[in-house]
């Protein structure tokens, strides 16, 4: 209510009546401003409350495994990047891979392999604990079944197995190791832009993309590469032994990938086989448990709680704030 409207009212004698009616809205609005912020209130209860539920049950929920009745076969799952913080991580497959030689009723394990591969720290971290679990329990054969694909790291993991098996038209080996970046110089000279990094070591910055590559930190970095290559190439050799067909195909060892039917004629599989037909032909027990480690719903959670996510949650607790996108 304006001034004028209030001086137009007390003129008109009707002026306590206005302020009767200024007085009902205002204790409306704020009874709605009262009742809004007791809703945003328990919403953001209720949501603490299943938010921390989540974590402090998704730790447990994270470590179960199909609970084991008997004989059995063990299959742990190596799908996608082979990479820290990623489900098939060293930490993730390590711990499936301890749980299932521990079982009592382990009669073998099989890695099913689905994955382009990863780090090769990770991939190393992996391939040493198959070895020495499979030393430690000499009875508990360990095989590897490539389904799609299994490359590089993957191939690195699957090389410390007993035996490895995959489909005719599985995509098997890719033995190399490859580190890729940019080179905007040429773009930051046409759009007259200057970089200046500032470094306390003379090669600090020497794989900067905006600065031109030098001789001499190009033959340093492909050493690395080559040493890197030479650690995977012992490591498969290690592990498959006089099987590799390395004196017949010198390119094994060259990042080329194989499909199944040819891997096995190379020596880079065993045989061609599923994960069904392992576990009953090979390892003589159909009946299979899963000791992959499964994604919490915790961590489930919190991925899908992205930008927009977090958007539809805070305007159905009533924020109405700026939104950057």
């Amino acid at each position: 209510m304006t001034d004028e409207w209030k001086a137009s009212a007390a003129a008109d004698g009707d002026g306590k009546s206005w302020q009767l009616l200024e007085k009902t809205l205002l204790a409306g609005v704020q009874e709605q401003r009262r009742a809004r912020r007791w809703g945003i209130f328990f919403k953001l209860l209720t949501f603490t409350y299943i938010f921390g539920a989540l974590a402090l049950f998704s730790p447990m929920l994270a470590m179960k495994t199909s609970a084991t009745t008997g004989s059995h076969t063990a299959v742990i799952e190596v799908r996608g990047m082979i990479a820290d913080q990623e489900m098939a991580s060293a930490d993730n497959i390590v711990s499936s891979l301890r749980a299932a030689f521990e079982d009592a009723g382990t009669k073998g394990v099989i890695l099913r392999i689905n994955s382009p591969g990863g780090s090769p720290v990770q991939s190393g971290y992996i391939y040493d604990e198959i070895l020495r679990l499979r030393a430690e329990y000499p009875a508990v054969k360990l095989y590897a079944v490539i389904t799609d694909l299994g490359a590089s790291g993957a191939y690195y993991i699957a090389s410390a197995a007993d035996q490895i098996y995959a489909d005719k038209a599985s995509l098997v080996g890719s033995i190399g190791v490859t580190a890729a970046t940019f080179g905007f110089v040429g773009v930051m000279e046409k759009l007259g832009v200057d970089r200046r990094v500032y470094t306390s070591g003379e090669h600090k910055a020497f794989l900067d993309p905006f600065q031109p590559q030098k001789e001499e930190e190009t033959k340093f970095w492909q050493g690395v590469l080559e040493t890197t290559h030479r650690q995977f190439i012992a490591s498969v050799k290690q592990g498959r032994g006089d099987r590799l067909k390395t004196a017949e195909h010198p390119e094994l060892f060259s990042g080329l990938v194989w499909s199944g039917e040819q891997a096995l004629q190379l020596g880079l599989i065993d045989a061609l086989g599923s994960t069904s037909y392992v576990a009953r032909e090979v390892i003589g027990e159909k009946e299979i448990v899963d000791f992959t480690l499964q994604e919490s719903p915790f961590d489930r959670f919190a991925k899908t709680l992205g930008a927009s996510m977090a958007e539809r949650i805070a305007l159905w607790m009533g924020f109405q704030g700026p939104v950057i996108r």
